[in-house]
C-alpha cells in the first residue's frame, strides 16, 4: 500500500525528466511510426475507450490522427458501468479491439490471454514509475495512462454562504474545519435545514443508482471500508472479507441519501450525468466524484458554478484517524494491446497510443481535453492540467501531512461482485432491504466471486 510514495516519486521524477528533455530536445512526432501516408500493410486501430466522460474528445483525437497519418482509428466508448461486458462481446468479433483496458491485477487475470508484452515499447520506457505497471515475471501487460483522485466535490460559494449564515447551528467556520465524519454530518444536516436560504435543492447531488450508474458507490465509495479493513489486517487483498467497516459505509451512504436533491426511493432512475448536472446548475453543494468530472461540470449548458469555487474534500466515513486522510488517489485504467490481433494492427495500435502521449496534438488532448494527470516522462512538469480538481489532486499528492487512500477496489473480485453490491444498495435506498442484508450480500458475494478466480 505504498501508492502515496509511488505517486510522490512519480511527480519528482517528472521534474527530473523535464530537465533531461530540456537538455536533450524532443521529437513531437515520436512513436508515430509513419510518414503520414497509409500503406497497404499499415494496419488499423480499434480503441475501446474506458471513460465515457471523454467520449467526444477522444473521438476528435482519433479523427485528428487519421487526418495526420491516414491510419484508420475506430473509437468506441463503452456505456457507463458496462466496460467488462462490452469487452467480452467485442473481443470475440472478427475485428476485435486492438487497444483496451484492464482493471488492475484482477482484470489482468481475466484477460491475460489477450495482453501483449509491452516491455519493449517506447510507451513503457516513458513510464515514470514502472512499479505502477501490471507485470508478470519480466513482462509488462498493462500501463497506467493517468493518475486520478476522487472525493467529495464541493461548491465553495455555497459553503461560504452557509458559514456566514446567522442561522447556522454549528460552530464550524470554514471547510478546513471539516476533517472527520462527525463534522461533515453536522454541517451537512444543518445545511439541509437551511437549503432554501442557501438556494439549493439538496446538499448532495442525486446518488445515481440506475443500472450501470452505480460505480461511484459500489466501487469508489466501497473502496473506503475495504481499504480500512485491509489496513487493519495489514494485507493488500483478501479472498474473504468481514466487511468490518460496514457501519462506516452506512454512515456516509445514509448521509448522501438523506440530504440529497432526490428522494431515496427515486434514485433507481438517476445517472451520473444527472448528478453532475445538478451540481453544475447550482442545485446541490456537493457531489462525490473524481477529477475527471471537471469536464462534465464546465461543459454543462447553463453552468453557474465558478471555476475558483470548485474543490475537493476527502470522503469521511468515521474511520479511526481519518482526520489525516486525504483524497483517494490511484489508477485503474491500464492500457493493454490485443496480442491476438493481426501483426500490422498491433503495430498500428502501438504507434497510435505512442503518438497520443508524445505528439503535441496528442498531449494537448490528454491534458486540456481529457484532463489527465500524465504518468509518462514525454510530458514536462508544466504540462499538467490546470483545472481546479486536478490541481487539488496534485496538492493532495504533495501534502506530507495527509495520507492518500489507495485504490483498493482494483482488488475487488469481479464485476459481478460490484453489481451485487450496487443492487443491494438500491434495494436499501428503496427500503426493500435492511443494512444487515446489504452487509450479508457484500460478504457472501465477495467470497463466492473470489473463489471462482482461485
Amino acid at each position: 500500500m505504498n501508492m502515496k510514495k509511488s505517486l510522490l516519486s512519480l511527480l519528482s521524477m517528472m521534474s527530473a525528466a523535464t530537465l533531461l528533455a530540456a537538455c536533450g530536445g524532443s521529437d513531437s512526432n515520436a512513436g508515430s511510426g509513419n510518414d503520414g501516408g497509409e500503406t497497404a500493410d499499415a494496419g488499423t486501430v480499434y480503441y475501446l475507450n474506458f471513460k465515457p466522460e471523454i467520449a467526444d474528445a477522444i473521438e476528435d483525437l482519433a479523427e485528428a490522427y487519421t487526418e495526420e497519418t491516414g491510419i484508420e482509428v475506430k473509437m468506441v466508448t463503452a456505456a457507463s458501468g458496462t466496460y467488462e461486458q462490452t469487452l467480452k462481446t467485442e473481443i470475440t468479433k472478427s475485428a476485435p479491439p486492438t487497444v483496451f483496458f484492464i482493471n488492475g491485477p484482477i482484470g489482468y487475470n481475466n484477460w491475460k490471454d489477450y495482453t501483449l508484452d509491452l516491455s519493449q515499447t517506447d510507451l513503457y520506457s516513458w513510464l515514470v514509475d514502472k512499479d505502477l505497471a501490471i507485470t508478470e515475471d519480466l513482462s509488462v501487460y498493462g500501463l497506467p495512462i493517468t493518475v486520478e483522485g476522487y472525493g467529495i466535490i464541493y461548491n465553495n460559494a455555497v459553503m461560504d454562504a452557509y458559514f456566514a449564515s446567522a442561522n447556522k447551528k454549528t460552530d464550524y467556520t470554514s471547510v478546513d474545519d471539516i476533517n472527520n465524519f462527525d463534522a461533515l454530518k453536522a454541517v451537512v444536516e444543518d445545511m439541509t435545514a437551511l437549503k432554501d436560504e442557501l438556494g439549493i435543492e439538496g446538499v448532495f447531488s442525486s446518488t445515481s443508482l440506475a443500472s450501470g450508474e452505480q460505480w461511484r458507490f459500489q466501487t469508489h465509495l466501497a473502496n473506503l471500508p475495504i481499504y480500512y479493513e485491509y489496513k487493519d489486517k495489514d494485507v493488500d487483498s483478501l479472498s474473504e472479507i468481514d466487511f468490518t467497516h460496514s457501519k462506516e459505509y452506512q454512515n456516509i451512504f445514509d448521509l448522501y441519501l438523506n440530504n440529497s436533491t432526490t428522494a431515496p426511493g427515486l434514485l433507481g432512475s438517476k445517472t451520473t450525468t444527472d448528478s453532475m448536472t445538478e451540481f453544475a446548475l447550482g442545485k446541490s453543494a456537493m457531489v462525490q466524484n473524481g477529477n475527471w468530472g471537471w469536464g462534465q461540470i464546465s461543459g454543462t449548458e447553463g453552468n453557474v458554478v465558478n471555476e475558483e469555487d470548485v474543490h475537493f474534500m476527502p470522503i469521511y466515513i468515521g474511520a479511526e484517524g481519518e482526520e489525516s486522510q486525504g483524497l483517494a488517489i490511484g489508477t485503474e485504467n491500464f492500457l493493454a494491446i490485443n496480442s491476438q490481433a493481426a501483426e500490422e494492427d498491433i503495430q498500428a495500435s502501438i504507434d497510435f497510443v505512442e503518438w497520443m502521449y508524445s505528439s503535441e496534438t496528442g498531449k494537448d488532448y490528454v491534458i486540456n481535453e481529457f484532463g489527465f494527470i500524465p504518468t509518462f516522462n514525454s510530458f514536462t512538469e508544466d504540462e499538467f492540467p490546470t483545472d481546479p480538481l486536478a490541481q487539488d489532486v496534485l496538492a493532495s499528492m504533495n501534502d506530507e501531512m495527509q495520507y492518500s487512500v489507495p485504490w483498493s477496489f482494483t482488488t475487488f473480485p469481479s464485476e459481478q461482485f460490484k453489481d451485487d453490491f450496487g443492487s443491494a444498495l438500491l434495494m436499501y435506498a428503496q427500503e426493500q432491504a435492511t443494512w444487515d442484508e446489504v452487509t450479508e450480500t457484500v460478504i457472501d458475494s465477495w467470497a463466492r466471486e473470489a473463489s471462482l478466480t482461485q
